[in-house]
Parts: C-alpha cells; structure tokens; sequence
C-alpha cells in the first residue's frame, strides 16, 4: 500500500469482502471487531485510499486495538493478512493465515495482560506449570501423546484461539449480571455493634439530640434517632482453572466476573498456586472474551486444591476472613494433594466464620476421596454447568 505492488491485496477482490475476511482473522485472534468497527474500517479506507498505507493501517489498528496486548499483535496479524510474502515460514489458506502459539508463549500474553493483578510468585508458578505438563516436549511446542482435553497434559486445542461452547450472546450476558445482582441483593448483611445515624432508627442518639439543642437553648426539639450499622458479606470466589477444568473454567470465570462488578467480590484462580485477578475481572474492556481464555490457557497441569486454599487463608484473605465472608469453589474437586489435606484447609476458614458453597461442574457431587472428607466442611454442594443451574440455585445462596 505503499506503492501498487502493495496495494494488491486491497484491490485484489471488492474491498468490503477483503476488509470482512481481515475482521474474520482478527476476531480468531481476539480481537473485538464487528459491524460497527468493520464499517469504520471501510469508511477510512475510502477516504484515505489504498496507496497511503501507513495513515490507514495506523487509523485500522487504533479501532480494532483495545488493549497494549492487542496492540502488539496487530503488526503480525496485518502482515500475515495483507503480505503473506513477506512473512517467513507463514502457510496462507483462503486469503488468511493463522500464527500459531506455543503454551509457553499463551502464559507469557496471558501474564503480560495481568501485571497489575499478578503476585511476585506468579509468572514462577506458570512457568512450572508449562514444564510439570504431562507430554510437554519443547520441539513439538506442549503437544503430547495425548489428544484428549481437561484430561491432564497440554491440549491439541489452543485454548486461546478455541472458541467452541465458549462464545455469549450479548442478551446472555446481560442475563448473567441481572442475576448476578439479584442474587447479590440476596445476601444478608452482617449486624454489627457499631451505630449509624437514621432517621427511621429506634434508639434515641443522646450525644447528637444534646449537640442539636445547643441552638435551641438546651431544648430537646429535635431528637436524633440511630440504627445498628450493618455490613454487607464479603464475597470471596476460588476458581480451578486446571487441565480437568479446561472445558468450564470459562462459565466459572463468567459467573465470578459477574460477581465481582456486582458484589464487589475478589476473584481467584488456582491450580497449582493462587493469584488473584480482580482486576483483571473488573476491568470494563470489550475483549472479556479474550481475557476469560488467557486465564483459562495460562495455567496447567495439576491441581493442588488444598496448598491453594491454606495460601488463601494465610495470605491473600488472612484480614478479611470472619463471619461476614462467603467463599464460594467453583472446582471438580480432585486434588493431588493428600485426601486429609483439603478437610484441613477447609477447616481453617470455617474456624474463622467463614460459609463455604462448592460449585461443581456435574450433576452429582464429584466423588473425589478429599472432597468426600471434607463434605461436613462445606455448607452446601452446587451444580453449575449452565446460566440455567446457577438461576436454579439462585435461592440457596444467602
């Protein structure tokens, strides 16, 4: 587009078909291009021309980039698109072609898009986790014998590019909040001993009805009336994003989103270790698809349900936790640690005051030998697979 032999691949076909096939690439890759920002797109393009390259792909890349990841990203998706020539060891299929990323390079987007969330000890666990994975071998790029998912190992399916079952319609999502804040309505708040101020309160406030009546020469006109303060439960939501979680780490990940835009709750994910990623979750971006899927693929192999929960407990929670706090697992329950290890872990919330629901993915609770031990720790077993599971179970959670 600099000169005529590089617009070619604009004015090879109709310009609206070609600029809809580089939309269709850059959503595989994330990005969160639609109608809206296709028809932008077409618009600068005929405005400006095809032969000033830079001002267009410049104008493009600031519509289609919503994040310093993306940002990044754009170079090599535009390169691969419109000069496949000049990009070495790239295969073009029907006008487009696709980067293929390693494990260790889907940790490193992922860890990149979370600095601000992420602990000191977290890019360390990651990158463990990328060697500890069944099969990993660095030839072949985390691709093992093994070709089934959410089995162990690294997966054939690039979780990253994988959009299969994990795609919401924005009508789903809204669903999903006004749920969300209908069930956060539904928890009770804690009484406390401290007193607020309140009009409809029962108890007389003497100390202020006294300092009013100063100006009305110590008369008692205006009594002051006051009301138990009370404090809404903390909401503290654990999710397993290990390899047996693969497939519904991102309905998890949904659900707890929801949550912490509308409880104000702490997000966590764990596998081997535990990172906080409130943040991350919080954040108000257009790419929630691609943030759901650099969690769900930054983490891997194994499942320590228990370590995860004691550094919970002693670390990332220790002032928090009390008889206001919920903490809700969204888990299959199966732990490589030793079966009595999770009952313990569980034990030393609850000996604070903490209520605890586990939220599994089947419809019977897992039967895995440390969360059968550990059951009389758990307030309450609920099935979520689905939005329609967590509208059912919508009355249990108080």
């Amino acid at each position: 587009m600099t000169g005529d032999s590089n617009a070619s691949g604009l004015q090879a076909t109709a310009p609206a078909q070609r600029l809809a096939s580089f939309a269709v690439l850059l959503r595989e890759h994330g990005l969160n291009v639609g109608i809206a920002e296709q028809q932008t797109m077409l618009k600068i393009l005929l405005l400006v021309g095809v032969t000033q390259e830079k001002t267009l792909q410049a104008a493009w890349r600031a519509i289609a980039c919503h994040s310093q990841r993306e940002w990044r990203q754009w170079q090599d998706i535009y390169q691969r698109f419109w000069h496949p020539e000049s990009v070495r060891g790239s295969v073009k299929v029907s006008g487009q072609t696709k980067s293929s990323r390693s494990l260790q390079q889907q940790v490193q987007a992922m860890h990149d898009d979370m600095e601000s969330a992420q602990q000191p000890s977290a890019a360390k666990s990651a990158a463990q986790s990328a060697g500890e994975v069944p099969g990993f071998d660095q030839h072949n790029n985390g691709l093992g014998d093994s070709s089934e998912r959410a089995m162990g190992g690294a997966s054939r399916v690039e979780p990253l590019h994988s959009r299969e079952g994990q795609m919401w319609l924005p009508q789903d999502l809204q669903a999903l909040q006004l749920l969300a804040r209908h069930i956060t309505r539904q928890l009770k708040p804690r009484t406390t001993r401290r007193w607020q101020p309140d009009v409809h309160g029962r108890k007389l406030d003497m100390r202020l009805t006294l300092r009013r009546s100063v100006a009305w020469g110590g008369a008692l006109v205006m009594p002051c009336w006051k009301a138990s303060k009370t404090e809404p439960p903390r909401l503290f939501i654990l999710v397993d994003v290990s390899r047996s979680m693969e497939s519904h780490a991102s309905l998890f990940l949904r659900v707890a989103r929801a949550f912490a835009l509308e409880a104000s709750a702490r997000i966590f994910v764990f596998h081997t270790s535990m990172i906080e990623v409130t943040p991350l979750m919080q954040r108000d971006s257009p790419a929630v698809q691609e943030k759901i899927n650099a969690v769900t693929a930054g983490f891997g192999a194994g499942t320590r349900i228990a370590a995860s929960l004691k550094a919970f407990a002693r670390r990332d929670a220790r002032a928090q936790l009390g008889s206001n706090a919920r903490v809700w697992v969204m888990s299959d329950g199966f732990d490589t640690d030793e079966p009595q290890e999770l009952a313990k872990a569980l034990e030393g919330l609850t000996e604070r005051g903490a209520r605890i629901s586990w939220f599994h993915p089947t419809r019977e609770v897992p039967a895995a030998a440390a969360l059968q031990q550990a059951r009389h720790r758990i307030e309450r077993f609920i099935p979520l697979a689905s939005l329609a599971d967590l509208k059912a179970a919508a009355h249990q959670l108080h």
